[in-house]
């Protein structure tokens, strides 16, 4: 059976792990795993590697590393993303996107630069658990 596709656009989605509310304003580090919305005002610094939803009316200022950015609202400040960016209709972006893959719905203003980068190649790296051996 075929999983449905992620809606991000403005419903609320159930695998939510967290939600900044309209009328909420928050200032400080934002550090976070799975799916986050901000609907309310946000100031400082947004660093995950899964993703960040926008929604419109949402004004955020801030220094964004994520792994997909949709964006309905407003932000000022640069953006990395190591998967992807959409920006949708009303959104206003003021800074610099490096990412894999943007998009950009038409009706939306972006001022900045933009930097497209290849993915991140999955690493082949194993770690193992260091162990003492009484033996040696």
């Amino acid at each position: 059976m075929a999983e449905p596709a992620r809606n991000y656009q403005q419903s609320a989605s159930p695998e939510l792990n967290a939600l900044l509310g309209k009328g909420s304003e928050f200032d400080g580090k934002l550090v976070f795993e799975g799916t986050v919305r901000i609907d309310g005002a946000f100031s400082g610094e947004i660093t995950t590697s899964d993703t960040l939803i926008v929604g419109e009316g949402a004004k955020v200022t801030a220094e964004i590393s994520c792994g997909t950015l949709v964006v309905h609202g407003e932000i000022i400040g640069n953006i990395r993303a190591g998967d992807s960016v959409e920006l949708h209709k009303p959104a206003r972006v003021k800074g610099d996107i490096t990412t894999a893959s943007l998009m950009v719905e038409r009706g939306v203003l972006f001022q900045g630069h933009s930097k497209m980068e290849e993915p991140a190649p999955a690493s082949n790296v194993v770690r193992f658990g260091a162990t003492a051996s009484a033996d040696q």
